[in-house]
């Protein structure tokens, strides 16, 4: 069985009191989520804050990160490494994330790297694919986002371990939401692009989640899916009510 994973992504909310304020809330809460591998992806200036939190309580919530450069060092101002997040205790970081996509430019190769440069450090990359709106209205989503993640994967044999995450742009911040079931058809296919890449004992065992406008009142359809092993979160994740009663579902 794969253990269920829930990500907040943060994305850029939260100043770094707020950030601070919402870990120890978390941290207090921490019997919510007792059974479920929980992350949290702050902004890059609130990571340390986060990380003090949860360290001092010993919370089992781990730190996760929204980015990161494929570079170790040198002259590329305003990026961040793997080594540099692992140094923060960093266990998870989404790449590929449609935001970065459209707003940095962030192609499937830089994603590739990216993971590399992740794996390296023992950070596990979650590796985002999604289509827009007018491939979801021309029925080509799966084929879309297996081709992505298809690019994606190429050159990671070895890797220890992969999370996937399909997180439709059409459903993203929209209050739009995709069917369970057709949220469910997408990561099987994407679990099948896993297994030809890396063979069916891998497949088994690669987390694949779901994102876009998850909430409290429609985690637990997505949940029944065969293929859907947790929950990418968003805006739901800024608050600790919400964070917690979508716990509970897993």
């Amino acid at each position: 069985m794969r253990q269920k994973l829930l990500m907040g992504n943060w994305k850029m909310n939260k100043s770094y009191s707020q950030a601070v304020d919402i870990a120890q809330q978390l941290s207090y809460r921490a019997s919510d989520f007792s059974g479920v591998e929980t992350v949290v992806c702050p902004p890059f200036t609130s990571l340390k804050g986060v990380q003090n939190v949860f360290s001092f309580d010993n919370t089992p919530i781990k730190l996760g990160a929204q980015d990161v450069f494929w570079e170790e060092n040198g002259a590329y101002t305003g990026f961040i490494s793997a080594e540099m997040l692992k140094d923060l205790s960093v266990s998870y970081c989404i790449i590929g994330h449609s935001e970065r996509r459209q707003n940095a430019g962030d192609t499937d190769e830089d994603i590739q790297k990216k993971a590399q440069a992740l794996l390296k450090y023992g950070i596990t990359p979650v590796i985002c694919v999604g289509e827009p709106p007018v491939v979801h209205e021309a029925r080509n989503s799966s084929d879309f986002v297996i081709e992505q993640l298809a690019r994606a994967l190429s050159g990671l044999e070895g890797a220890k371990d992969l999370v996937i995450a399909y997180e439709p742009i059409w459903a993203i911040g929209s209050g739009n939401v995709a069917a369970p079931e057709f949220a469910g058809e997408v990561c099987h296919a994407l679990r099948v692009v896993v297994e030809k890449a890396f063979g069916k004992g891998f497949a088994d065992k690669t987390r694949v989640l779901y994102g876009g406008s998850v909430m409290a009142e429609n985690a637990g359809a997505y949940l029944m899916q065969d293929d859907i092993d947790g929950l990418l979160v968003g805006s739901a994740s800024l608050d600790e009510n919400s964070f917690s009663a979508i716990a509970k579902q897993m």
